[in-house]
């Protein structure tokens, strides 16, 4: 598995580059992923905290525990070993990113991860879910789909996504996981 954000303890400016520059963390990839999550870029307090998704408005960890049948846990090691049980890689698309907010609307000057390398040295991946519509956009505006794989978009976890529900968000991600 890999994860760690790509600062180091002793170069905070690498967590924030500028006022509006940010990096991206380390994916964290199972052995043999199933299913690849991929969101935009971490937010200002999951940048702060370290943790993809630390937001705890975002529904994205309830959501996990609730597809997995795990008891649902905000120890973040804890979140992490429920993703490994159930191979599901998560990643973002922008490695770095310009963005004044956490809204993914203010994401500029993105430069993308390579997401389709990393697919392609897992064959297990047979879905890559897009959290929501900017994740999708961006991906397809730096790369194509890889033949044998399902691609579907699902309703973003963000809690600026309040126009729907949790138990909306909810339905929507168990009709879309494979």
């Amino acid at each position: 598995m890999i994860h760690k954000s790509k600062n180091t303890e002793n170069d905070s400016n690498l967590i924030s580059l500028g006022e509006t520059g940010a990096l991206s963390f380390d994916p964290i990839l199972p052995q043999n992923p199933t299913v690849f999550i991929l969101g935009t870029m971490p937010g200002k307090q999951s940048l702060k905290q370290q943790q993809y998704y630390a937001n705890k408005r975002n529904s994205f960890w309830k959501i996990i525990f609730e597809l997995t049948y795990e008891v649902y846990s905000e120890n973040y090691a804890e979140r992490i070993d429920v993703l490994i049980r159930n191979h599901i890689a998560i990643w973002d698309i922008c490695q770095f990113a310009n963005r004044k907010t956490s809204l993914d609307s203010d994401i500029k000057n993105e430069v993308p991860n390579p997401i389709n390398e990393i697919i392609e040295m897992y064959p297990s991946v047979k879905q890559v879910i897009f959290n929501g519509q900017k994740a999708e956009k961006l991906y397809y505006k730096y790369f194509s789909e890889i033949e044998d794989i399902t691609y579907n978009l699902v309703l973003s976890t963000s809690p600026a996504n309040a126009r729907f529900s949790f138990r909306e968000k909810l339905n929507n991600w168990k009709t879309t996981i494979l």
